[in-house]
């Protein structure tokens, strides 16, 4: 069953799953770093209260992040084939999964700003720092190790959703699983699949960890 072709197989659906979870994650950062922080900022206790940007900003990422990923990936078919050309394989994956996971990335990043000591955001502004310089420089610097730690689970969670957009041929391990494990019934290609995912989880996961570990040692040692 495990000849030279089903290994080359599985090596291009572990490439294809980390090409649709690392690009995601990236872009979703692009997008949710920025929101996240309007989202502080602009909160009632933030360093800029604004009712209405806050109050619509926050709208629109509960709004699609209640809407389930497969629903999501479905209903963006039509976007999506406007925007790469097609609507199958791993590229074409990545378009749902930055719309699914920039919301999410926005709260994590609002949560961890929101988190920072409030003294020391004073003392910044006692110093003469703008509102720009205390997001920048003290903000973003105190919120660092909750903002990794986001981005692994943010990386975790994209990595299962990259999985789940095999059933509409989405690319990478997800699609192999349901093609050979679920049309054809092989059950070996289907474990092997599943083994790969948790090795490539726990992987990211532990990546993820020990750098935050090692980041928030430094943060109480100075």
């Amino acid at each position: 069953m495990f000849d030279q072709k089903t290994i080359q197989m599985l090596l291009e659906g572990i490439g294809d799953t980390l090409y649709m979870t690392l690009i995601s994650t990236a872009v979703a950062y692009v997008l949710g770093l920025p929101a996240g922080i309007l989202l502080s900022v602009s909160g009632k206790e933030g360093l800029h209260p604004n009712r209405i940007i806050h109050g619509s900003l926050g709208f629109l990422c509960n709004i699609i992040r209640s809407v389930p990923f497969l629903i999501l990936l479905i209903l963006l078919i039509p976007f999506t084939r406007a925007l790469v050309g097609k609507s199958y394989g791993s590229t074409a994956t990545i378009v749902p999964l930055v719309i699914c996971a920039a919301p999410y990335v926005a709260r994590v990043v609002e949560a961890a700003l929101n988190e920072v000591d409030p003294g020391v955001i004073e003392a910044a502004k006692a110093m003469g720092a703008d509102n720009l310089q205390i997001v920048t420089k003290v903000m973003l610097v105190e919120a660092r190790t909750a903002l990794l730690s986001g981005a692994t689970i943010t990386t975790g969670i994209l990595l299962g959703y990259s999985a789940m957009s095999g059933t509409v041929g989405g690319g990478g391990l997800g699609d192999i699983a349901v093609r050979y494990g679920y049309y054809r019934w092989e059950t070996g290609i289907m474990v092997v699949t599943v083994l790969l995912l948790i090795l490539i989880f726990q992987l990211i996961q532990n990546l993820g960890m020990m750098i935050v570990r090692k980041l928030d040692h430094r943060k109480r040692q100075g």
